[in-house]
């Protein structure tokens, strides 16, 4: 079962869970958890609050927004952040997921708290016959090597 849940630490902040805005949208939106400055050429970690529990064959593609790049200056430092399903409440960060944002413009960028900032889109993936990694994850955020 897929579910979006708030993370430890963040019980009082007022975290919005992502959310799809129509029927047939594929990603659910991200939201900012804090006001933050962006300068140029500067990369940032946004706080969602968020993590999302996942079958174990479910990974969580994230994407910005296409507003942010085109209006903002802002992009996502990995192209395409992947949330593995064994990241869910793992020991470092209880699976927090944030949104690792560049600013290649030329001027500060403001993201606001509340602000909509990345998409996510559930998918299910394969494996080879001959795969036989049976690592366990104990980190968070960029944990594995």
């Amino acid at each position: 079962m897929r579910k979006f849940e708030i993370c430890k630490g963040f019980e009082n902040k007022d975290v919005i869970l992502p959310e799809r805005k129509t029927k047939f949208s594929a990603g659910y939106d991200f939201f900012s958890n804090e006001d933050c400055v962006i300068k140029p050429g500067e990369v940032h970690l946004v706080p969602t609050g968020v993590k999302a529990k996942m079958e174990p064959d479910d990974v969580l593609k994230l994407y910005a927004r296409s507003s942010l790049g085109v209006k903002r200056g802002l992009m996502l430092v990995n192209s395409v952040g992947i949330v593995d399903s064994d990241y869910y409440e793992n020991e470092e960060n209880d699976g927090h997921i944030m949104i690792a944002l560049y600013n290649f413009s030329n001027s500060e960028t403001i993201v606001k708290k509340g602000e909509r900032i990345a998409q996510g889109v559930f998918s299910k993936y394969l494996t080879v016959e001959s795969d036989t990694c049976r690592t366990i994850r104990k980190g968070g955020f960029g944990s594995t090597k």
